[in-house]
This record gives structure tokens, sequence and C-alpha cells, in this order.
């Protein structure tokens, strides 16, 4: 017999970020049950690292601004092969979802006539996202986080880790897990699941990302026969830290360049006025990232490998009260005083693109029941996001997630869980700690190779030779990690976390290789020096999907714009 608690819910919410917390919202409103679950500690999900603001076309600032020139924006960064239904969605929709969440309580910085402030950020027509400081990530969780606990009617499940999502019948119907806290095993029955999870970002070794960001949900999606898109678009922020060596790749926020911080390198040079003369440090970020990855190249760097931004023009008492956040970063962390020094700087593995292909309208996956929403799901950002976007995208769709679910979950007789299924995967958790008949391989072994062979190999310029080498070695890490095996038991035990996050770790991996290899182009955050230029036989989505212990891909045409919609972007140009 296998011991395990049981937890019934109408929705399973995966991710207690932003976007799980907005879902929440709307399931409780509808009198419906929701459990929220999270590996991490509640309050600490990767939302509160996102810094800069939330686009959305308020215009208080820049009177000319539209949802019209805002979706135009989204298309264009996205190079051309995003939604456009969910671009549109979001451009039109993210105004009322900013006034929404002042209205729960976020506490926005102010125009002088009292209108929430914008502030310019890159690929931006106008000045555009909304902020707090640079701690609007923070301060969207600290709201959500407050109207959720206070509607009484949620259950929130923090330091607790799924492994699995159960089906019946071509449906979700559950998930199995554990908590870390108590060491006990919970099977969840549920109609609907919402994966709110987040990104990949940690299976690279430089990344902003918050530690719990290993593609989980993404993963567990994919084995319950949810497909996959666009996987080998994941973006790199041009701006991370580079020193001291603890802190490397931790974001510094492109609202300092919005601000009007400059990129320079050793020489003194204003480097970006020679890739990016007209919109120079607020070009795309994958412009403003492969800028600065080629002076490093090129012998233009620092002896910690990095740029220089410097923002001390702006004077100190400017800096200190736009930019709070990163001063303290830098004066904490670096012993750097950026209202009178330099900051050093180089890319990092900031978000990513790709994810679960959902429905525009309602963030349904192809798997009943399955939804997605955030940066686990795909489709908003193409091939690459623009800035801002992402807190918007949880707002809107994770509203939209939200009524979906609850929808669903309102109109469906719960399936029958079959819990042989749950007591198999409960034994195979167990199995990671039972030491007899398994070898001795240190999970973090596998996960720092996986990480160095990432970042080597499938970082910001990328060619077939190194693609296909990376995928090589992802065979071989997943055989050697039949034989990880940990001590002690399964409460607090952060070697069986590692175990768990390792096989998703290296899922969803070899989904970004395969796709790499499969993108014979350079689009957006996907550069190959072997295939430099972005072809129009290429304005295809690639598709990932499960065919038994196999990765099928395959492409699906871009679907045309309505005359309408076609009109306010400018035409694609092919070199």
């Amino acid at each position: 017999m296998v011991a395990y608690d049981r937890v019934e819910t109408d929705v399973l919410v995966m991710g207690m970020g932003g976007a799980g917390l907005r879902a929440a919202l709307e399931i409780v409103s509808r009198n419906l049950k929701v459990v929220l679950v999270s590996k991490s500690l509640l309050g600490k999900a990767h939302t509160v690292m996102a810094e800069g603001g939330i686009a959305a076309a308020v215009a208080n600032v820049d009177s000319k601004d539209s949802w019209q020139v805002h979706f135009s924006d989204t298309v264009a960064e996205g190079v051309y092969i995003g939604d456009y239904r969910m671009a549109e969605i979001l451009a039109k929709e993210a105004p009322e979802r900013v006034y929404e969440l002042e209205r729960y309580g976020a506490l926005f910085d102010r125009t002088p006539d009292g209108k929430i402030m914008q502030r310019a950020f890159g690929g931006h027509t106008y000045r555009r996202l909304c902020h707090v400081g640079d701690k609007t990530g923070l301060e969207m969780i600290r709201t959500l986080e407050d109207r959720v606990l206070h509607t009484g009617n949620a259950k929130l499940l923090d330091e607790t880790v799924i492994t699995k999502l159960l089906a019946c019948n071509g449906s979700v119907c559950g998930a199995v897990g554990f908590s870390l806290r108590t060491g006990k095993f919970i099977v969840f029955e549920c109609k609907a699941i919402i994966v709110a999870t987040g990104g990949l970002g940690r299976i690279y070794k430089v990344s902003s990302n918050s530690h719990e960001t290993t593609g989980d949900g993404i993963a567990m999606a994919f084995e319950a026969g949810a497909e996959l898109r666009d996987m080998e678009m994941v973006q790199f922020h041009p701006t991370g830290m580079v020193y001291p060596p603890g802190v490397r790749g931790l974001l510094v926020t492109e609202g300092v360049r919005g601000e009007g911080g400059l990129l320079f390198n050793t020489k003194g040079e204003r480097f970006m006025l020679r890739y990016s003369p007209e919109k120079k440090e607020l070009d795309a970020r994958d412009v403003v990232a492969r800028a600065i990855y080629h002076e490093i190249q090129n012998g233009n760097g620092t002896e910690h490998g990095g740029v220089y931004l410097d923002i001390t023009k702006k004077g100190a008492a400017f800096i200190r009260k736009k930019l709070p956040g990163m001063y303290e970063q830098f004066k904490e962390f670096a012993g750097v005083d950026i209202t009178k020094e330099k900051m050093e700087v180089a890319p990092t593995v900031h978000y990513f693109m790709g994810g679960i292909r959902v429905e525009p309208e309602t963030a349904r996956t192809n798997v009943n029941g399955l939804f997605a929403v955030g940066e686990a799901a795909a489709g908003l950002h193409g091939a690459n996001r623009l800035g801002g976007n992402s807190l918007a995208d949880i707002l809107v769709f994770g509203r939209r997630a939200g009524i979906s679910a609850a929808t669903y979950a309102a109109t469906s007789v719960a399936p029958k869980l079959d819990y042989r299924e749950a007591e198999a995967e409960i034994s195979r958790i167990n199995s990671f700690i039972d030491e007899a008949g398994r070898g001795s391989t240190n999970p973090y072994e596998i996960i720092d190779e996986l990480r160095d062979t990432m970042s080597s190999k499938v970082g910001i310029i990328r060619n077939g030779k190194d693609l296909n080498s990376a995928l090589q070695t992802i065979t071989v890490l997943k055989e050697r990690a039949k034989s990880v095996t940990v001590k002690g038991g399964v409460r607090f035990n952060q070697g069986l976390l590692g175990c768990i996050e390792m096989e998703k770790m290296l899922l969803v991996a070899e989904c970004v290789v395969r796709s790499a290899i499969y993108r014979k182009e350079s689009r957006g955050a996907h550069t190959r020096s072997d295939f430099p230029n972005k072809l129009k036989e290429w304005k295809l989505n690639i598709i990932c999907a499960r065919n038994g212990s196999k990765i099928d891909l395959s492409t699906v045409p871009v679907p045309e714009m309505p005359e309408e919609l076609n009109a306010l972007v400018k035409p694609e140009v092919y070199a």
C-alpha cells in the first residue's frame, strides 16, 4: 500500500505567480473550488523579478498611443510568427487590466496630474509601461495575493511539488505531488488544470530567472499529450549583472535604458549607434543582446566579460526615485554606486517565448481540461517578446484562463481517477531515495552539465554543429539520469527535488535543441550563423508532439491576419 493524502477541487492551478493568481480570482468569483500549488514559497514567484512595468496603451504620457499601435509593435517584435489574435486581445484588454489592478490596490507611479505614469521601453513606439519604480512585478504579486487570500475560497499549498498530471479517458483529472514541508504525498482530483508554472530559464547556466524556473509545467503538459510550440525561441535579455560571480545573470531592468541609460564598450564608444542608429539602446532585445555579444567577442568587453551601462548623467535624485531597486542591487551586491559609476552588464537568459500551444481566446490546450497561461504558454510573443508584455500577458490571459477553466469545470462531470496510476507515480518518486538496485549519480551533476551545454552550444548565436553536439550530450545525460539516487526521505529533500527537476529539464531542453536544429533560418531570438538570413519560407511555427517516448516535430503556417489588422502592421521585409 502507498500512503497519500487526497485533495479534491474543481480547478487545480499550478503556479502562484501573477498568471495563476489572476486566474484563481475568476474561479473563486464563480463559487468554484480552486487549489493553487507552488514548489516555492508564497510570494516568491518569478513574477516578482519583472521590474520595468506593464505594457498597456492607456496613453497617459503619449496621447497618440492606442491599442492599434501596441498591436503593431507586438507583431513586429515577434518577427511575424506570433499569434495575431493573442496580440490583438492583449493590446485591447491590457488597459482595463491595469486599471483593474489599480482598483485592487496597486500603487503605481504618477504623472504630475495624478495619472498612472508610463516609461519608454525597447521596441515600443510610445512610452507605454505602467510602473512602480523598478519593482512592478513585486507590487503586482502583493496586490493579487492580497486579493486571493481575502476571498477565503482558495486553498494555497506552497512548497508542494507536482510530478505528474493524470489523465482519464483523454481528459486531465488530477495530479500527483508531495509536500516538501511534511514529506507527505498528495493525489489531487479535479475537473480542470491550469499550468501557470513559468518558463525554463534555469536550463541555462546564466539566467535572470528564479531558481524554480525549470520548465516543470511545460514538461508535464507535454507528457500528458499537450503540443508545444516555438520551443527554439529563448530570449536573452541584453543586460544582466556580470560581477560578482554570485549574482551573474541577475536582471538589470530595461527601465535603466528606458530612463536614459546608455551602453558603452571599453573604448568609450556608444556602440549602439553603429548597430541601431535609429532606435539605439531601445531597439528590440534580440538586437541589443546580439550587439553586446559581438562587442564582447570582438575584444571590446570588460575584464569580467561585459560592457558598460551608464545612467550617471541623470543625477542621483532621479536615479534613486526612478530606479531604487537597481541602486540597492548594485550597491549591495557589487559595491557600485550607479549614481556615480557605470554598471557592468552582459546578456542573460531571461524569457521563453515558446511553450504549450493554446487557443488564443480560451487558453485551452489540445488536451481536454488542460489550460496554460503566462510564460508556460506559447503564441503571443512569437520569435521575440516586447518588454512589458509579460506582465500584461499574465493579467489579460490569466483572467481568460480562469474564466475558461471555471466554465469547463462547472459544466463537466468529474472523471473517475485511476488510483493505480497515481500510486505507480508515487512508487517511482520513492524509488529515487531507495538506493537498492540503483546507481549513485548525483542529479545536480547532470543538471550542471546540461546547463553548461545549453549555454555554450544553444546560446545567442547558434550553428548546426553545436546544436547537434548538444543533442548528443542530452541523449547521454538522459541515459545517465536513469541511475540517479539520493539519500534521506521526502521531507525538505533538495536532492529529491533535483531528481524531479532534472527529468523535466532534460525533456524541455531536448525540445529546445531539436526545434533549433529544425529552424534553418535566423529570426528574432533564434540566430544561426550557418543560416544567417530570415527566410519567407520559414514564416512557420514549429510544433512538438509526443509520440510514445519520441518527440515529433512539424510545422504549421502562420495564419494570415484579417485585412483590417494587416493594415496596422508594417509589411515584413526579407533580405
